[in-house]
């Protein structure tokens, strides 16, 4: 398959793929007499895997120790699981995160009034 059809299958961008390729997250792609990229089957596993876990929001240090371990057949299903359970502490402080955010800005928003004078307690609330 060329880089077109496998961005249609796997619901990555060429663009991606080619940068995936790059900083070696998923092997060189095959090339063709004239240059043309050209994947295999495995190559779309991997790259729905990928897509997958970036679904999911791992980073990509993480999607290539998961990669690793995928094909790691001997591998201990704690590793994946470790993987997964701190990708899950991250998400939780990003949540506290976004929440109290939210607080702030949702406090700003009911403060003003939202009306014709010039007075605004949301934009003070950013200057403060």
């Amino acid at each position: 398959m060329n880089i077109g059809e496998v961005a249609a299958a796997t619901g990555v961008s060429a663009k991606m793929i080619r940068h995936y390729e790059c900083i070696g997250l998923i092997k060189p792609a095959l090339r063709t007499v004239a240059g043309y990229r050209v994947y295999a089957e495995a190559d779309i596993h991997s790259l729905r895997f990928i897509r997958h876990a970036r679904d999911l929001g791992f980073a990509l240090e993480d999607i290539d120790a998961l990669l690793r371990l995928w094909g790691d057949r001997e591998r201990s299903s704690c590793e994946v699981k470790k993987l997964a359970l701190d990708h899950i502490a991250t998400l939780d402080r990003k949540i506290a995160e976004l929440q109290v955010m939210r607080a702030s800005l949702t406090d700003l928003a009911d403060r003003c009034q939202g009306d014709d004078r010039p007075h605004c307690p949301i934009l003070e609330g950013l200057a403060g």
